[in-house]
């Protein structure tokens, strides 16, 4: 699969973007298990344009995520064109637009999804930044507004012609959220439409290497696409992975390495945003990495309540040694494979 000049494995594996999850910290353990390319927290245009340091900071790269693209939103062209300006400066592989997010405080606000309510503004939006960035552009989307307003196909058309040279679909509305299931056959149509040639990746409910395999064989795309089933389960790449290439449906990390890769993952959001927030904002995947273990509520509850590095580490290593020996075989279904 080929974006532009960016050559990807037959098979790509993309980490789909999500706020306050998919920071530089938890992008780095996904690289590490197998993802091919990342792309960045959702970044606004206006916030950029104006400085916001937050906005910013999300722009910074480090060379182990490559292949990687700053994904960038809003509602207006001026200073959507602006924001690609200013982010082919930290040099990333290419621009994402989100022309998906279902937020309130974004899609009502005629940005994220809520350029699905007018596809011409999307459209233009989309052919000005391709002018504006020598970097090649992708977009993310949704089938529609809601189940009267699927207009994927359409969206998919102008989006090419736009110069978007790849385009990323979950398979839900913006009204469905992450509700009810994403509908694949609605992805496959875009993909095998004579009209389409641009790579299409889909995003939605994989879960497990079973379902990737599916998405990959049923569905005919290029690429696709997992956000939530990755929370705490960096692993999932490597499933995936190991499954599509080799037939191989491999078992559960032990606990130990499952407790090596949360202590990494802690020391750098600790690094990267500093005490107390990187703890903060670890708290949603250290009350995922174990999920499934037996008498486990007294310790989730310490993972997700102390902000003393010290004890966060010695209750990694805690977890490590009273779990060594535990069968993850034992594990509920939903823990890693199915949830």
């Amino acid at each position: 699969m080929k974006i532009g000049p960016i050559e990807l494995p037959g098979k790509p594996l993309f980490l789909a973007p999500m706020e306050d999850v998919t920071d530089q910290p938890f992008r780095h353990v996904c690289k590490e298990y197998g993802s091919d390319a990342m792309i960045s927290e959702f970044i606004a245009s206006e916030g950029l344009i104006r400085d916001c340091g937050k906005s910013m900071k999300k722009m910074q790269i480090d060379p182990i995520e490559r292949p990687f693209g700053i994904q960038l939103y809003g509602h207006r062209i001026e200073s959507m064109v602006e924001a690609a300006r200013m982010a082919e400066v930290t040099r990333p592989d290419f621009i994402d637009l989100n022309f998906g997010c279902p937020a309130k405080k974004i899609a009502h606000k005629g940005a994220g999804a809520g350029l699905l309510q007018n596809l011409p503004l999307m459209e233009e939006m989309a052919r000005a930044v391709v002018e504006a960035t020598h970097l090649p552009v992708t977009a993310k989307t949704r089938l529609g507004w809601d189940h009267h307003t699927i207009q994927i196909l359409e969206i998919a058309q102008r989006l090419q012609d736009a110069g978007v040279q790849a385009l990323s679909i979950h398979g839900r509305t913006k009204a469905q959220m992450y509700k009810g299931q994403a509908d694949w056959d609605k992805i496959a149509a875009v993909k095998a439409h004579p009209g389409i040639e641009i790579p299409i990746i889909g995003n939605g409910d994989i879960t497990s290497a079973e379902d990737a395999a599916r998405a990959f064989e049923a569905y005919r795309v290029d690429g696709i696409m997992i956000g939530r089933a990755t929370v705490g389960k960096p692993w999932l790449f490597k499933a995936i992975r190991e499954y599509i290439d080799r037939g191989v449906l491999i078992e559960e990390p032990g606990v130990p390495e499952k407790v090596a890769v949360a202590k990494k993952h802690l020391q750098k959001s600790i690094e990267w945003k500093g005490h107390p927030r990187g703890i903060y904002e670890m708290r949603r995947h250290l009350g995922n990495y174990f999920k499934g273990l037996p008498h486990f509520k007294h310790l989730r509850t310490r993972l997700v309540q102390s902000l003393d590095p010290q004890e966060l580490f010695d209750t990694l290593d805690y977890i490590a040694d009273k779990y060594a020996d535990f069968d993850a075989t034992q594990l509920k279904s939903d823990s890693f494979f199915h949830y």
